[in-house]
């Protein structure tokens, strides 16, 4: 009787203590684990100084934006920029040309890093694994400008491709790089040669996480590597494939300006102008600021649309999604 009227005494006392404001709570974790913070504040700073400081920027896109008048002092324009971008019948091509390539490489060049994957994970010999895996992730560390210098090479018109199919085939010599019907092709075999190794990385980190007993239980039950393949491998990476379709969707509007830009010339202008190149010969060649803002803000709201509707069919359909 004692020791439980002593532990009741205690436990009164205890709730007469004051609890520590929330205020305080912070405080103490922020001291607590400073280091940590410490290490999170490069980071931190960078995307404060390069990512959030800049979206006040965006007001530009709702004044007619003058430099020698500055943010304060030019004409507020309101949705003017906006409207436009529905109603010029150039930013409507420049729009449909942007998404047309964005699911072209969804289409084709997203599948291929998950085969390369699944291929790599079947390879038994690890010295050659390791071998084919160095060899298709060099492409990435290569810039863009490094790429369509040596794609030139190739399929100009008196370059190795036609030097080598004109006496073969006695064709004429095919204008790969002037031809418009060639243009969105070459774009989504570049990214495919120069990102689909380094794609892998993920999907093969995936991979390992994958329980070995899963495939012996399947091989005990007679099942063959196609079957393994589609009944193990394939579920297993789906929560992967997901997320990373989810983040894909977000920069749909968003096709490469490098690549695209060194791949425009006078012949291709109708069908390889794309939103980025746009905002580029509009806002900055010809100064047209606003609207080169408008069109950019414009994307970023897009992005953000399709990502919180993908991450919510995502979850409807049981997986985490990614937020």
């Amino acid at each position: 009787m004692k020791t439980t009227h002593g532990s009741t005494m205690q436990a009164t006392a205890a709730s007469k203590l004051p609890v520590p404001s929330r205020g305080r709570k912070l405080k103490d974790r922020l001291w607590r684990e400073r280091y940590l913070f410490l290490l999170l504040m490069p980071g931190l700073i960078y995307f404060i100084v390069y990512r959030y400081i800049p979206m006040l920027g965006n007001i530009i896109a709702f004044q007619d934006y003058s430099p020698f008048r500055g943010f304060l002092h030019s004409d507020w324009v309101g949705l003017k920029h906006f409207k436009t971008i529905f109603s010029d019948q150039e930013v409507i091509r420049v729009l449909w040309n942007t998404l047309l390539l964005s699911f072209l490489q969804i289409a084709f060049a997203f599948p291929v890093p998950i085969i390369l994957a699944i291929m790599l994970n079947e390879i038994r010999n690890e010295r050659f694994k390791r071998i084919v895996q160095s060899i298709i992730y060099l492409p990435h560390f290569l810039s863009w400008v490094v790429v369509i210098g040596i794609v030139t090479i190739f399929l100009k018109s008196e370059g190795i491709v036609n030097w080598a199919l004109t006496p073969l085939f006695g064709m004429e010599p095919i204008q790969f790089l002037q031809e418009p019907g060639w243009f969105m092709p070459l774009i989504i075999l570049e990214v495919i040669w120069k990102e689909a190794g380094w794609g892998t990385i993920i999907f093969l980190a995936t991979l390992s996480s994958i329980s070995p007993s899963l495939y012996e239980a399947a091989v005990v039950d007679g099942a063959s590597r196609w079957r393994q393949i589609w009944h193990i491998t394939l579920p297993g990476l789906r929560s992967t494939i997901i997320i990373l379709f989810i983040l894909r969707l977000g920069t749909v509007l968003d096709s490469g300006f490098e690549q695209v830009f060194l791949m425009l010339n006078p012949f291709t202008m109708d069908v390889g102008n794309v939103l980025d190149t746009f905002v580029y010969f509009k806002g900055i060649q010809k100064a047209d600021i606003s609207f080169g803002t408008a069109v950019g803000l414009f994307k970023s709201v897009v992005g953000l649309i399709l990502i919180l509707v993908a991450n919510r069919v995502a979850k409807k359909f049981g997986d985490g999604g990614v937020f």
